[in-house]
C-alpha cells in the first residue's frame, strides 16, 4: 500500500469551491451531522451511557473530512454543546454533560476523528477490509477515552459493564455500516 497522503472524500467532491469556504462549511456540516445523530438515542436503564448514532457520525466525519477537519468538526461539536446549544444526546448541553459520565466518549470523538482521518489519508477508507480496520481503531479510541472516564463514576468493573459491553454489538453494526458507506461513496465520487 502506498503511504503517500491522498485527498479526502470531501476534497475530491468539492475541489472547485474556495478552500477556506469549503473547509468552514465542511467542519460546520460535520458538526451538525454528529449533532443530528446524537438525537437518535435509546437510553439504557442500567447505565448513564445511551445508545446513540454519534459513533457512526464520528467514523464517517473523520474519514470523509480527514484528520484536521474531522477533529475540528468534533471540537466544534463539543464547543457548541459547552456553550449551551442542545447538540449532545437527547438535546442536552453544557459543561455538566462534558464533565459527567459520558464526557470521556465526547473527548474520544475528537481523537477518533483525527485518527480515522489520518488512516483515511493513507487510503484505508477506500476498500471495505481496510475501512473496517480504520473504523475499528476509531472505535477503540472512543472506548478507551469513554470507559476510562466512566470508571471515575462507576469504577472499572462498572465502566466495563455499563460503558463497553452493552455497546459492542451496536457499534460493530455501525462500524460495518461506515465501512460499507465510505468505499461506496468513493466509487460514486470516481
Amino acid at each position: 500500500m502506498d503511504t503517500a497522503l491522498m485527498p479526502t472524500l470531501a476534497a475530491r467532491r468539492f475541489p472547485q469551491v474556495d478552500r477556506r469556504v469549503r473547509d468552514v462549511l465542511l467542519v460546520v456540516g460535520g458538526s451538525l451531522f454528529v449533532a443530528a445523530l446524537a438525537q437518535v438515542r435509546i437510553p439504557l436503564p442500567f447505565t448513564p451511557v445511551p445508545v446513540t448514532g454519534q459513533t457512526l457520525a464520528v467514523l464517517v466525519v473523520g474519514a470523509a473530512l480527514g484528520a484536521r477537519k474531522g477533529a475540528a468538526s468534533l471540537l466544534l461539536y463539543l464547543i457548541a454543546g459547552l456553550i449551551g446549544l442542545p447538540v449532545f444526546h437527547g438535546g442536552t448541553s453544557g459543561a455538566a454533560v462534558v464533565l459527567g459520565p459520558t464526557g470521556g466518549y465526547l473527548i474520544g470523538f475528537v481523537v477518533a476523528a483525527w485518527l480515522i482521518g489520518v488512516l483515511a489519508a493513507r487510503g484505508l477508507d477506500r476498500r471495505i477490509p481496510t475501512a473496517l480496520l480504520a473504523f475499528l481503531a476509531g472505535e477503540a479510541v472512543i472506548y478507551l477515552f469513554g470507559v476510562a472516564w466512566l470508571s471515575f463514576f462507576l469504577g472499572w468493573k462498572g465502566a466495563l459493564i455499563g460503558g463497553l459491553l452493552p455497546f459492542l454489538l451496536g457499534d460493530a453494526l455501525k462500524l460495518v455500516a461506515a465501512a460499507l458507506l465510505l468505499p461506496a461513496a468513493w466509487k460514486i465520487a470516481r
